[in-house]
């Protein structure tokens, strides 16, 4: 049985597949291909959901961003919810979290206190950060290096990379002898794309391949991505330029720098760590005329890069079974030997790690909820539930059309197959399994709408009850008692069970 009892967590932000070289990306980052060389990189690794904060609660806790109360920016995780940090800490674990967090429900920056199980000795979120700049000049400048192209550039110091790069050095050559789960959680390369002036110079007239899908301007996709491109579907698809491209990637080789300096410390204090390195999604960069991130299920957004590699971890294997940040959690809780609750929506991926011929998941499903319950100019509440087997994916979007794509055929997803009778038996099937995961999960947006979609011929008629069924928590575990059947007041002996009423 794979074990470890340290595991060091690196995450990025906003860095898509096509960013990372040992992803065939022309992009250099030769740090994160050193874990890809030291262990087994994902093909197929998608987020839960494409959004900052949704996207960690299923890296942290194991639980869907529905199943957690997290499904939108500046929404804490439900008190009932609990990370990986508490659970690891419960059985004596040395839990250190350093970099943004982006869950107790607080704006961007976090509320700079660390939340339970993390030592607050360790905790740095970016509120901290800020507060530790101090002046508003050195605030400001903090969040508009984008437009600072002077002479002077910004110091390596002055980053919140470096800063967090800084403390878990410090973390490793403290407490590398200990049993202990250290997340190295990084803001870069997203916005404000803050490095020093020589890795920005690196990209000042490099030309980032585009994807043949910048030219798919939507015609046979759903209306509100049609609203979230907006006048894009009009200009000129041949000659795109993205204003901030420059710096996006100058951030990008300036993190995986960053990721270099922990890696040595790993490699010097904690060689028998096993490492994880991950980012929570994507940007469209105007691939089917969008930007940014949002209500869709493109590879641009939601196939992220995931590596598991160092300590006992095989090396240089490549893993193309689709696999998911829901699959983080419960394998860490297994290598560190601490029992999965039954709480936990994910799978470990230990058995896949130990045995190339397993696979563990069927299918991996992501989602969308709103984008932030604080701006507007999202595009709202936009509900979409999808499902990719390795090769097809359906994608439901609850208040429009839907989509369905081969990506052995389509890789760039332009050809929505989803009233193709040809692809009808896969369609259901995705479909079918989109359905049962809502209901396994407890998703609080089930009922029977997800069902009876135009293309689904054979759906049930439309009920109030829907299943009918009740489906309460999993087991008692450390953190909760068993629950209680509403009928009789008595600790329930089935989740799952007709209810009565």
């Amino acid at each position: 049985m794979l074990k470890s009892k340290k595991i060091v967590l690196i995450m990025t932000d906003t860095q898509r597949t096509d960013m990372v070289s040992c992803y065939g990306s022309d992009l250099s980052t030769p740090s994160i291909d050193r874990i890809s060389e030291n262990g087994i990189r994902f093909e197929k690794a998608y987020t839960t959901q494409p959004v900052c904060q949704p996207a960690r609660a299923g890296i942290f806790t194991g639980q869907y961003p529905h199943s957690c109360g997290s499904w939108s920016n500046s929404m804490g995780i439900s008190d009932n919810t609990h990370s990986v940090g508490e659970r690891l800490e419960k059985i004596g674990v040395h839990t250190a979290y350093i970099g943004k967090w982006h869950l107790d429900g607080g704006d961007y920056f976090g509320l700079g206190k660390a939340p339970k199980g993390w030592d607050p000795n360790y905790w740095y979120d970016m509120r901290n950060y800020i507060d530790e700049l101090g002046n508003d000049d050195d605030r400001l400048r903090s969040r508009l290096s984008i437009s600072m192209d002077d002479e002077e550039g910004i110091a390596e110091e002055f980053t919140y990379a470096h800063r967090c790069s800084d403390k878990a050095i410090d973390f490793l050559a403290k407490h590398g002898n200990e049993d202990f789960l250290l997340v190295v959680s990084y803001d870069e390369p997203h916005a404000p794309f803050l490095c020093p002036k020589k890795y920005s110079e690196m990209y000042r007239d490099f030309k980032f391949p585009m994807k043949e899908n910048v030219r798919d301007t939507l015609e046979d996709k759903p209306d509100y991505q049609k609203a979230w491109a907006g006048n894009s579907r009009f200009a000129d698809r041949e000659n795109i330029d993205i204003d901030f491209l420059r710096w996006y990637l100058g951030c990008n080789s300036f993190v995986d720098y960053e990721i270099g300096r922990v890696l040595d410390f790993i490699e010097k204090f904690a060689p028998d760590a096993t490492v994880i390195y991950t980012s929570d999604h994507g940007d469209m960069l105007e691939s089917h005329c969008l930007n940014g991130k949002g209500p869709a299920a493109y590879e641009e957004i939601t196939h992220i890069p995931m590596i598991i590699g160092y300590g006992d971890i095989e090396k240089g294997r490549v893993d193309t079974n689709p696999v998911s940040h829901i699959n983080i959690t419960p394998t860490i809780l297994e290598m560190m030997g601490c029992e999965i609750p039954p709480v936990i929506d994910g799978k470990s991926l230990v058995p896949e790690l130990e045995d190339a011929a397993v696979r563990v998941n069927s299918e991996v499903f992501f989602e969308f909820g709103r984008y932030e319950v604080d701006h507007d100019g999202f595009g709202g509440f936009q509900p979409l539930r999808a499902a990719f087997d390795g090769r097809y994916k359906l994608s439901v979007n609850l208040l429009d059309s839907d989509e369905l794509y081969d990506l052995e055929k389509d890789s760039c997803e332009m050809k929505n197959l989803i009233n193709d009778p040809e692809y009808a038996s896969i369609r259901d099937r995705l479909h079918n399994a989109i359905l049962e995961n809502m209901n396994n999960t407890r998703d609080p947006f089930r009922g029977y709408y997800w069902e009876r979609r135009p293309w689904r011929t054979d759906a049930s008629e439309a009920t109030w009850r829907y299943t009918g069924m009740t489906r309460q928590r999993g087991e008692s575990d450390i953190f909760e008692t068993k629950q209680l059947d509403y009928e009789n007041g008595l600790p329930i002996n089935e989740l799952v069970r007709p209810k009565n009423q």
